[in-house]
């Protein structure tokens, strides 16, 4: 069966976000002034917990208060993500992210050769829309025929629910989409919904067990920016991950032509 889509995660995938989701938390714990704040070494932990009011009510429950406290700032846990969505919303806005190297390449390369593309995240439709309109302009959402949101699943990431939305949407059984992620979480909710996934992670992911990935590199790459050692490392044709390329590695030994097959040292 053929490639004919890619699902696309977005913090850490498409742009590496995390950073200006951590500042943008800090911002509206100092709004609420709660005394929090978030280093990079905990914000890494805390990502382990996914989706953005999870991660906050996590965190409430490692905090020494009594009980009575504990309540009223889990009551806070909706008040706080709105106001970070809008201090993160307004980095992206005045253009503090630009995507990571090769995926706009990639996506180009991708839509040029009639393929459809998708988004499976647990970050917010506002956090979507925000980095899609700065990084690729007004068109950004319309390169994209399904974007699947966190809160449209009952279960985040690891979960595979979000995965199995955005498929559903599509119309497209797994064996016909790949997913590119960046995190372990990621990764299993990819792959727990039959899907051959590429990882490339972050400062914020790197280390995880990504055993279970089709591919693992540390980016794309570019023709300006090859990758290290490619290729002749993991990739064949060139410095950097090729659509066609990424095709073929995701593709099913029994749908490879004779070519491919030889191309990619298998029996024919």
């Amino acid at each position: 069966m053929a490639i004919e889509a890619l699902v696309f995660d977005v913090d850490g995938t498409l742009a590496d976000t995390e950073e200006a989701h951590r500042v943008a938390f800090n911002l509206a714990f100092e709004r609420h002034r709660l005394g929090w704040s978030w280093s990079r070494a905990d914000y890494r932990q805390l990502l382990e917990v996914t989706g953005g009011k999870e991660r906050i009510a996590s965190y409430i429950d490692t905090l020494p208060v009594p009980a009575g406290e504990r309540a009223r700032l889990r009551g806070l846990v909706h008040e706080l993500h709105a106001d970070k969505t809008r201090f993160y919303t307004a980095a992206v806005h005045d253009g503090g992210l630009q995507l990571r190297e090769g995926v706009a390449r990639l996506i180009e390369e991708a839509v040029g050769a009639g393929f459809r593309l998708a988004i499976a995240s647990t970050t917010t439709a506002a956090n979507i829309h925000a980095l899609l309109a700065a990084t690729l302009g007004t068109r950004g959402l319309d390169l994209f025929s399904v974007i699947a949101c966190g809160d449209q699943v009952r279960a985040k990431k690891p979960a595979p629910d979000i995965y199995r939305l955005a498929l559903a949407t599509l119309g497209l059984q797994p064996e016909r989409a790949v997913a590119l992620q960046d995190s372990v979480n990621g990764l299993r909710a990819a792959t727990a919904a039959g899907l051959w996934t590429l990882v490339t992670p972050t400062f914020w992911t790197e280390g995880g067990d990504f055993s279970a990935a089709g591919l693992v590199l540390p980016g794309l790459g570019d023709p300006a920016a090859p990758l290290p050692g490619e290729p002749g490392c993991q990739l064949r044709s060139a410095g950097w991950l090729r659509f066609e390329e990424l095709c073929e590695l995701a593709s099913p030994a029994a749908a490879l032509t004779p070519l491919q097959a030889l191309y990619r040292g298998l029996p024919s």
